[in-house]
């Protein structure tokens, strides 16, 4: 299968006074195309900043990250956002939602953005996931739960090449965690999406098909 996104030999320090914290420590990780890869590890052993780093949110301080067959070292910011809008979804911890506009113009924003048609597509993906009673409702009249469905729902409705998923169960209660790993899950045995998700919990690791460890800013299994 084909390799979407991989780290070569990446490092990562980050320098307060003058002085260096090393957060990654050269990673190599390779993801192939309909992957659900879970990187679990201990606080602060580099797992989120490896996300932002596969995300284009951030540059690594030294190797590169290959996205989609494009090497994104030496691209500047305007080429590394137009490549993370053609190719990932993004799902957060904290939602990111817009708290003025309805669920479905939540998910229309991430087509527009894209400038891409909206069609049918938000009322679509809020059905897939449950909510398409509730796509007039503004975030905030939702359960956290509800919210988080909305956010995977923005996240997939461009179809992007890869998700990245940071701690999404991480504020919800445990019916509310099951549920959206259920979807997650049911995107990829479905759909084939491509899935990085990170996380510390083992429950939640256990649902993907492939588990990376780290520690210390290393890969150590996987």
């Amino acid at each position: 299968m084909t390799v979407i996104i991989e780290t070569r030999g990446v490092t990562k320090v980050y320098r307060t006074d003058g002085v260096g914290t090393p957060a990654l420590r050269g990673v190599d990780l390779s993801v192939r195309q309909g992957e659900f890869v879970s990187v679990m590890g201990p606080s602060g052993c580099g797992k989120s900043t490896l996300l932002y780093l596969l995300g284009l949110l951030d540059r690594p301080t030294e190797g590169t990250v290959v996205l989609a067959g494009t090497d994104t070292k030496g691209l500047g910011d305007g080429a590394r956002t137009r490549l993370r809008r053609s190719h990932i979804g993004f799902v957060f911890q904290r939602f990111n939602l817009i708290a003025a506009i309805s669920a479905e113009a939540n998910v229309a924003l991430a087509l527009k953005l894209r400038g891409l048609p909206v069609g049918s597509g938000p009322r679509d993906m809020l059905a897939a996931v449950g909510l398409d009673a509730k796509r007039h409702r503004r975030p905030n009249s939702l359960s956290v739960g509800e919210q988080q469905r909305i956010a995977i729902a923005r996240a997939l409705v461009t179809r992007p090449t890869v998700l990245l998923a940071d701690e999404p169960t991480g504020n919800l209660d445990s019916e509310a965690s099951d549920r959206v790993l259920e979807l997650v899950a049911g995107f990829h045995l479905e759909l084939g999406q491509t899935i990085v998700l990170i996380t510390h919990n083992e429950q939640v690791a256990a649902r993907a098909s492939r588990l990376v460890r780290m520690r210390d800013g290393r890969i150590v299994s996987g």
